[in-house]
């Protein structure tokens, strides 16, 4: 029985095992390097080299037909394995094979947030890639620690603001709001005007306000925009306690039961959708997943809706600001085959050919800037044209920064953001008790 598969057996073994006992959780040419900087690689040199790949638990369009390409590139056989659907489960497992040096692994998917918590356990990938500033620059240096790229943007999320082009259009509006100010206003018009008409249920505007990871990507972004900082600087400055962020969360904090519903504070991404998608509310904060599922034969709004940037805060200077999602390539330091996996890493993540693949097969966000002007790309999901400048203003949650205690800093903040929402605290209490904890959990 060879190598590969009794790691196969063991990473199945070992996925059951844990994924029993953890809880639900939330939810052109190759620019392949052969290690050192501009050598290509030789794909007959690694034509019996196999590698195993965790990369997704359900496979979506266009990932298959991308490994197929990479590894005729590469000339190097990855098998992939399904790893758990949540990801928490994942980085769990993750951590259960670091911990016991195994290489069962040798390529990996991991979250945005994942960087500082698992680098130890990366190798840097930096000599792998010839095209790094071709990405967009927040995900590299997200993925960027202690000088090390332990992570190749492989595809991206930001969050988008979804508006009613049709409601627009029918309470006068020329176009989007640019301001949270603006969205309040025109929000509350809507709304007033649609309940006016027999839509007793219809809301201005539905976003993720429960207590879990969502409401610090939302909570991040009005705070970010209003020149609030981003709760940990890269520095290392805990800046979380200043008036800038206290008005943002306000401003939030006077949406709830007025231009959104009361129950805004128990909603993730699917609530806001199906609130959305069913017709009622005319603004939704969400992922770019929602507009294909927006756009279906089971939509209300099907072809009645547009994306665009979220608002900026209502302060000089203020701009829009998305939180960064999405997944990168790693390989554990731990795999026996590191060269090989760290060329097919970048052939999967870093050529502009296997990511235009899934993104025309399937709708996965490119990390690679150029191709948001790709012809082909704009034919099969012509939406991903207005994305680009979503993905040049994102911003990163501070888990490079704070590494393995990013989990326990995003709890601290979405836990008192959260109270402001429901009304069991003030804004101005809220940063106060996110900066003493912050300072006992960091300093």
């Amino acid at each position: 029985m060879s190598r590969k598969t009794l790691s196969l057996m063991a990473v199945l073994m070992l996925m059951a095992m844990l994924v029993a006992a953890c809880p639900a959780a939330d939810t052109g040419a190759p620019v392949v390097q052969d290690g050192a900087a501009g050598e290509a690689a030789d794909p007959a040199a690694d034509a019996d080299t196999e590698l195993t790949a965790m990369l997704w638990a359900t496979a979506r369009p266009g990932d298959e037909e991308a490994v197929a390409y990479c590894n005729e590139q590469t000339g190097i056989n990855v098998e992939v394995v399904s790893g758990p659907e949540s990801a928490t489960d994942r980085l769990a497992l993750y951590l259960q094979f670091f911990g016991a040096g195994s290489g069962d692994i040798d390529v990996m998917q991991i979250d945005v947030i994942w960087p500082g918590i698992l680098a130890e356990h990366l190798i840097d990938l930096t000599p792998y890639v010839d095209n790094l500033e071709d990405h967009f620059p927040a995900i590299v240096q997200n993925n960027t620690v202690d000088g090390s790229l332990v992570g190749i943007p492989w595809f991206t999320d930001a969050g988008l603001l979804y508006y009613r082009a049709d409601l627009l259009e029918k309470y006068g509006y020329d176009g989007p709001p640019s301001t949270w100010s603006q969205l309040t206003e025109m929000a509350g018009a809507i709304q007033e005007g649609e309940r006016g008409e027999g839509l007793s249920d219809f809301w201005g505007f539905v976003w993720q306000g429960n207590a879990y990871e969502g409401l610090t990507c939302d909570a991040l972004e009005w705070q970010y925009s209003f020149g609030g900082g981003q709760i940990v600087e890269p520095d290392g400055t805990i800046s979380i306690n200043n008036p800038n962020a206290i008005a943002a969360f306000e401003l939030a904090a006077s949406w709830v039961g007025n231009i959104s519903p009361s129950g805004v504070t128990t909603y993730q991404e699917e609530e806001a959708r199906n609130v959305w998608q069913t017709g009622n509310a005319a603004f939704m904060r969400n992922w770019p997943y929602a507009y294909s599922l927006g756009q279906g034969e089971d939509s209300a709004i099907a072809g009645n809706f547009d994306v665009t940037v979220l608002p900026a805060g209502d302060i000089e200077g203020g701009q829009g600001a998305a939180t960064l999602g999405g997944w990168q390539m790693a390989v554990s330091a731990y795999s026996e085959n590191q060269d090989a996996a760290g060329r097919w890493a970048a052939c999967m993540a870093s050529d502009p050919e296997a990511q235009k693949i899934r993104a025309t097969i399937g709708s996965s966000l490119p990390t690679i800037q150029s191709l948001y002007e790709d012809a082909d790309i704009l034919e099969a999901r012509p939406f991903f044209g207005s994305l680009f400048d979503v993905f040049t203003n994102a911003v990163a949650r501070p888990s490079t920064v704070t590494g393995d205690q990013y989990n326990e800093v995003s709890t601290i903040y979405f836990t008192e953001v959260h109270r402001v929402l429901t009304g069991e605290q003030t804004a101005e209490e809220a940063v106060q008790q996110i900066e003493s904890q912050l300072q006992d959990l960091l300093q």
